[in-house]
């Protein structure tokens, strides 16, 4: 998913019509494939929606589990239901019932809760990093120092940073004329999949729009990293093998989730910029896995590497005798 490419970008002479209604397609060159290509949707939408829900249940129910570490990743599952639920119904509706029809201000809302969300979700994922920094570093200082009103701050400031940086672009939006076309071949509605179909200059729709990916996504990832290589350094002046290998376990799950996040996302964003030779096809698909893999994934990596929440789950699932 990427907030800003680089189409070319022309000012256009136009008259005063100005679509208010657009046709999402689903994915261009396979709609006789529609059908097909819904089944993985479907499934991966309901295996998100009840892991990240089982997830939320037991770190909320389940008093061992009200930790920082937990705490930050029930709002990542909490945040993938939103993500998943913003697009996939609207995807399944395309393929289902050819239901593409969408308002410009529905379009508008829709792609204000894919970004905030998907901004949020990048924000979660370094405050975990910052979580698991603490933890291997200062873990005599853990509970000290992330304490649960300085969780609940941050909780809102990662919600207020990305409001506050997606919100301007609805008004970067609704000053442009959409008289070009109302065919979005898309499952859902992005930002500058939108304001292409504008008669207006885009100019700053496409400069705001990297701005935003930079000041967010992008800082989020190299904070990451430089939070990995400040605990790699603590990690390897251990003296015990078995404290290495236990404090590179807590990060396990962490890393896996940061590969699923950023990989399809950078993937997606060159092959926008550069895979002019792709079929559109291929550019939408990989759009979409940004939005069903990580959520479908997420509840499941978290269960398996993660003894507790594993520990959890058998125990609200006993083995009938």
């Amino acid at each position: 998913m990427s907030l800003a490419v680089f189409p070319h970008v022309a000012t256009l002479n136009y008259t005063g019509v100005s679509h208010v209604v657009f046709h999402l397609l689903g994915i261009p060159g396979l709609e006789n494939q529609h059908m097909w290509i819904s089944i993985p949707f479907f499934m991966s939408y309901i295996i998100a929606l009840l892991g990240n829900s089982l997830l939320i249940i037991i770190i909320l129910t389940k008093s061992s589990l009200h930790e920082p570490m937990y705490l930050f990743l029930c709002m990542l599952a909490g945040a993938d239901i939103v993500l998943s639920t913003c697009t996939v119904p609207q995807a399944l509706a395309i393929f289902w019932f050819h239901a593409g029809k969408i308002s410009l201000d529905r379009c508008i809302t829709q792609f204000f809760i894919i970004h905030c969300t998907f901004i949020s979700e990048s924000g979660i994922l370094l405050v975990m990093a910052f979580d698991r920094y603490i933890a291997i570093c200062y873990p005599l200082r853990y509970t000290a120092i992330l304490t649960y009103t300085l969780i609940g701050k941050i909780g809102v400031i990662i919600f207020l940073r990305s409001y506050c940086t997606i919100f301007p672009i609805i008004f970067l939006l609704k000053r442009l004329t959409f008289c070009q076309n109302n065919i979005i071949p898309h499952t859902f509605c992005e930002h500058i999949g939108l304001a292409k179909y504008a008669c207006n200059d885009i100019q700053v729709n496409i400069w705001y729009g990297l701005f935003v990916i930079i000041s967010t996504v992008v800082l989020d990832a190299l904070l990451i990293f430089v939070s990995y290589v400040l605990i790699l350094h603590v990690v390897f002046q251990m003296p015990s093998q078995d404290a290495r290998q236990k404090a590179l376990n807590t990060c396990g799950s962490h890393i896996c989730i940061i590969i699923l996040f950023y990989g399809p996302a950078i993937f997606t964003t060159l092959t926008q910029r550069f895979g002019c030779h792709i079929p559109p096809h291929i550019h939408i698909l990989l759009a979409n896995v940004c939005i069903l893999v990580p959520p479908m994934l997420n509840p499941i990596i978290y269960g398996i590497k993660t003894k507790q929440i594993r520990e959890q789950v058998v125990h609200m699932f006993p083995k009938q005798k």
